[in-house]
């Protein structure tokens, strides 16, 4: 996504862990971690290219399942926005593709979650967060109060899908409702006097009041978005720029940073519980994504390599690289984007995309034992549960000093 560089690393293939690191001084439980262990099977189902030539740079910027897990929307250099059925993408056949031509290298893509898989969102370098209606294949939103800056991440509430927010290199969160007059932004942050960089947001996908955002001046925050003044939650431990924020839970959450690390934090304790190594990422967005329901976490690397670690111990659970040639000259490229199928497949297991900066998508298929699936799915409902009733609750006590319809 950012033109950095291109790093020279030499490409592995699937390999075992590399050597693990030693913890860092006040993080939580690590010098007693266990030796990790996989619990799930990997394996490459199919591989997808872009369709765009060999002399078009295609570097696939962000890979995204709808709410179903029945599609799969690419975006990246080339402008154009991809959307594949799932069966498609397993049969490796790339006829089941439609595609929008867009303005703008795209940095960021959303599905909106109460459209059924109609509108998509997106965010570019040009500094403009739109909405397209994929079954016309139209523009239906456009919104640039990023003064032409580029838009990094976009993301919709889960609580209130009408509600979305961006960040951008011009250092603000933006928050905005189409449904409001003229669709006006109904709050702004800057998180950082400095107008660092807003690399990420995303809203507790469990319907909690919390936006999380990550920055480039080393540090994540959680707004409360009913009153968008102050950080609720600030999370400093990266040494350098936070590229990517998730949840993993409905308290827990995962940062990644161009330190080459993640971290992850619980919501209520500024600590960070653990540090996750093996990839490598010093200058380049590589994705993150988390399986929620099978506690699995996933990055690219700029040694064009997929990552995955298990929430419970630092080092990662499998490693898959992907073809050197596939890369332009000697560059071997890198993993640019990941993202985990949340919905359960038949027979258990998950699906997991990655997107690579050769425009080509790696379909993978991960499976585990039926106990494995169905406890860590069972503690997955008892936390959303618990999310929405605490949701229902801070709703009776709490009055919005923004106006929004929650």
């Amino acid at each position: 996504m950012k033109n950095f560089p291109n790093p020279t690393h030499s490409n592995h293939q699937s390999e075992p862990n590399p050597h693990p690191k030693s913890p860092e001084s006040g993080e939580k439980g690590e010098e007693s971690e266990e030796k990790p262990r996989s619990e799930w099977d990997f394996s490459l189902s199919s591989i997808v290219p872009s369709g765009s030539s060999g002399t078009v740079s295609d570097t696939l910027g962000v890979v995204e399942f709808d709410p179903s897990g029945s599609l799969l929307a690419t975006g990246g250099i080339a402008r154009k926005i991809r959307v594949y059925s799932l069966k498609s993408l397993l049969d490796q056949n790339s006829d089941g593709e439609s595609c929008i031509c867009t303005p703008a290298k795209l940095s960021s893509l959303r599905w909106n979650p109460g459209s059924g898989g109609r509108i998509i969102g997106s965010g570019d370098y040009d500094g403009v967060v739109m909405e397209y209606d994929l079954e016309r294949r139209v523009p239906v939103f456009e919104r640039d109060e990023h003064g032409g800056r580029r838009v990094w991440s976009m993301d919709y509430s889960h609580s209130d899908p009408g509600i979305g927010a961006s960040g951008s290199d011009d250092g603000t969160v933006q928050m905005w409702d189409p449904r409001c007059e003229g669709g006006n932004c109904v709050a702004s942050v800057q998180p950082n006097p400095a107008r660092s960089s807003v690399c990420c947001v995303e809203f507790n996908p469990f319907g909690g009041a919390l936006l999380a955002v990550g920055c480039a001046d080393r540090r994540a925050y959680g707004y409360d978005v009913r009153r968008m003044v102050d950080p609720v939650l600030v999370l400093d431990g990266h040494s350098k720029a936070v590229s990517y924020v998730r949840f993993l839970d409905h308290r827990t959450v995962v940062t990644s940073g161009t330190d080459g690390c993640l971290k992850l934090w619980h919501t209520e304790d500024p600590r960070a519980i653990r540090t996750y190594r093996g990839h490598v990422n010093t200058r380049r967005f590589v994705g993150l994504s988390a399986w929620r329901g099978g506690g699995l976490v996933a990055c690219g690397s700029e040694s064009n390599q997929v990552f995955v670690y298990d929430k419970r111990w630092s080092e990662p659970i499998w490693v898959h690289g992907f073809d050197p040639g596939a890369g332009h000259g000697c560059d071997p490229g890198f993993v640019s984007s990941v993202c985990w199928r949340q919905a359960v497949a038949d027979g258990g297991g998950c699906t997991l995309v990655a997107g690579g900066s050769d425009g080509f998508c790696r379909c993978l298929r991960v499976r585990g034992s039926e106990e494995v699936i169905l406890m860590r799915n069972d503690r997955c409902e008892n936390d959303t549960k618990l999310a929405a009733n605490a949701w229902i609750y801070s709703r009776k006590l709490v009055t919005s000093s923004v106006k929004l319809k929650l």
